[in-house]
């Protein structure tokens, strides 16, 4: 599903499976224990061209077709719910954004991310990454954790296991080609969750990720909403959810703007998970 049309059936799921997300769970993941990134923790109107990237220390791997066959995902304990929060010591927090990557939106997003030296994870429907790969690219460039999100934003309880593992595969095979390696983390698009998302998703190799505290920016509340939930939300561990992508996401550009230097002037430090070995 693209773009806008997410906005309708948003509406129309997400009261009743937003409790799906959340309830009961109290999973942590280890936040990435890399010292420089803790430490650093971390639209205006009209498109600014993108930068040229550097070379990274980031960059994970050459693409995939140049490196040696792919291994098979290590296998995961089965969850029975999402992860919700982060751990480490001090004040960290982590940022992360779904249904992207859309070039009228992401590139703002990373922009500001790179001001402030700091790191977040990008949820990416597997549609969406396939039609814009170099931004994929330039997160995998600049540190981000690129997680799935499934292919075509689809209510997973609805579907049986053959479609559900469909979504995820395709999906992971768009983020290997185009970030440089396989998700290890995976998100069930609104918060519905099942037997079948935690067990295919561990059998890829890929941990689930819920958050804690929600923007709800897909409603387009106003910048000054997002910037409050954000702000008022900020705590120890939390995981923020937000989106750049399934619609208008100007407000989420502007939002990240204000918020950003916001948290990280209270002492927040913005990491990401710790990246697994393969």
């Amino acid at each position: 599903m693209q773009k806008d049309q997410l906005f309708t059936r948003r509406r129309m799921l997400l009261a009743s499976v937003a409790a799906l997300g959340a309830a009961g769970a109290t999973g942590i993941v280890m936040a990435d224990g890399d010292e420089d990134a803790a430490r650093i923790a971390a639209p205006v109107a009209g498109a600014p061209a993108l930068q040229a990237l550097k070379p990274s220390a980031y960059r994970l791997q050459p693409l995939t077709g140049y490196g040696p066959p792919r291994a098979e995902p290590r296998k995961l304990k089965v969850r029975h719910e999402p992860i919700l929060q982060i751990s480490g010591r001090g004040r960290h927090m982590m940022l992360t954004f779904d249904d992207g990557p859309d070039p009228r939106y992401t590139p703002h997003i990373l922009d500001t991310l790179a001001e402030y030296g700091v790191r977040a994870m990008f949820f990416v429907c597997g549609e969406m990454a396939v039609a814009n790969k170099e931004l994929l690219a330039r997160m995998a460039d600049e540190g981000h954790i690129v997680g799935n999100h499934t292919y075509t934003h689809p209510l997973l309880t609805t579907l049986n296991r053959r479609e559900i593992r469909s979504e995820m595969e395709r999906t992971s095979d768009v983020i290997e080609d185009a970030y440089g390696e396989r998700p290890q983390w995976f998100r069930a698009p609104y918060g519905a969750w099942n037997r079948a998302t935690f067990q295919l998703g561990a059998d890829m190799g890929m941990e689930p990720m819920a958050w804690t505290v929600d923007t709800t920016d897909w409603e387009t509340p106003g910048t000054g909403t997002i910037v409050d939930r954000v702000e008022s939300g900020a705590a120890p561990g939390v995981v923020v959810l937000s989106h750049d992508a399934g619609g208008d996401r100007s407000q989420s550009v502007h939002a990240i703007r204000e918020y950003l230097p916001h948290l990280l002037d209270s002492g927040y430090h913005l990491t990401v998970p710790r990246r697994r070995p393969s």
